[in-house]
């Protein structure tokens, strides 16, 4: 039997739950949009995003009474032979898993994707809560996230920022960088999958960069940051109700002689703020890692993350973090391939990872 938290109404009818089509995008994010728990990635565009840029074959569930939804879980299914066999909502997004009026429609959510998860016989079912939702097994203390409130003042967030880092700031302002907001993915692409490289990681193929740009187009905005007039630094971000998310972000090996990643993302907390967002998503990090560190340096609290677990196959929860000891060889051999050999072949693997 599921449980949900204790502010979802009880005593309501079950609903059913069925799957989606392209027909039910306009229902679907108008829950989305009315929604305080839903998040970006529970847009339906992602839908058509991941099966398009990754093959990977959408399930999309709403439960429903009356022609009404009640509650929603986007699931994706993901076969790999490196990687094993899920069901995942939402792969390669730090948010997911179920939104749902009430208990009874998270329940029925959470008992249809466990028939869909057995009946593709997958070795594990993952729903990417940010709290807990359901009786299931969880894993919480390896991935946080970084939100923060910010004001229309700029000069108010700066304050609020801590002064060693606002030292970072205060110096890359004085280093004559530049920055522009643009629609596209080249030179991001550049410079990001040359960061992932380096972290010896596999990079996404360009098209999957380009395909969010065209889905979502205002609400997915590049910013990139020139020094000695060559971009040095760039992020995608996307915007949501009252929120902006720097999402995929990555630099030259100049970028870090002239602060150029702090300028980049005080400048896009800039912009944000003067489009009256109210919240900086820094979204996902693991704990202990070079990114965690950063956001913490910029006064932003860890928020742990509740990815919930139904085991199908799978005797425990999967273990595919890069800090894994079975990937370390993997890790320091990717670390070496050239910049276009790791841009070919890297998305055969990538897009596997989830």
């Amino acid at each position: 039997m599921t449980e949900t938290p204790p502010d979802l109404a009880p005593d309501i009818a079950t609903p059913d739950v069925r799957l989606c089509t392209s027909a039910d995008e306009q229902a679907w994010e108008k829950f989305v949009g009315q929604s305080a728990a839903a998040t970006f990635f529970h847009r339906f565009g992602w839908r058509k995003v991941i099966a398009e840029a990754f093959g990977h074959q959408p399930f999309y569930l709403a439960a429903v009474s009356a022609d009404e939804i009640r509650g929603i879980l986007p699931l994706f299914h993901i076969r790999s032979l490196l990687f094993g066999n899920s069901l995942i909502s939402v792969p390669f997004c730090v948010y997911g898993g179920i939104v749902a009026q009430d208990e009874q429609a998270a329940a029925a959510l959470a008992d249809a994707a466990m028939d869909h998860a057995r009946r593709l016989g997958v070795d594990y079912l993952e729903l990417r809560h940010e709290q807990p939702v359901l009786a299931w097994p969880a894993k919480s203390d390896r991935y946080v996230t970084f939100r923060k409130a910010i004001s229309a003042d700029s000069d108010a967030n700066l304050l609020a920022i801590p002064r060693k880092q606002r030292a970072m700031i205060r110096r890359a302002m004085k280093a004559e960088l530049s920055s522009y907001q643009t629609t596209d993915t080249d030179a991001l692409y550049s410079m990001y999958s040359e960061s992932v490289r380096n972290l010896g990681t596999p990079v996404f193929a360009k098209r999957y960069f380009d395909l969010l740009q065209q889905q979502f187009g205002d609400d997915c905005e590049t910013t990139i940051v020139v020094s000695d007039g060559k971009p040095v630094a760039g992020v995608m971000s996307f915007y949501f109700k009252d929120q902006v998310l720097p999402y995929y972000g990555g630099g030259t090996a100049a970028a870090r002689r002239v602060s150029a990643n702090d300028f980049l993302y005080w400048q896009v907390m800039c912009l944000a703020a003067e489009r009256g967002t109210g919240v900086f998503d820094y979204g996902r990090s693991k704990v202990g890692t070079g990114s965690y560190r950063f956001k913490k340096h910029w006064g932003f609290d860890a928020e742990p993350l509740n990815y919930e677990y139904g085991l199908v196959k799978a005797a425990e929860i999967p273990d595919l973090s890069p800090a894994n000891p079975r990937y370390s060889l993997f890790i320091r051999m990717w670390k070496k391939l050239p910049l276009a050999v790791a841009q070919r072949i890297g998305p055969m693997i990538a897009r596997n990872l989830g």
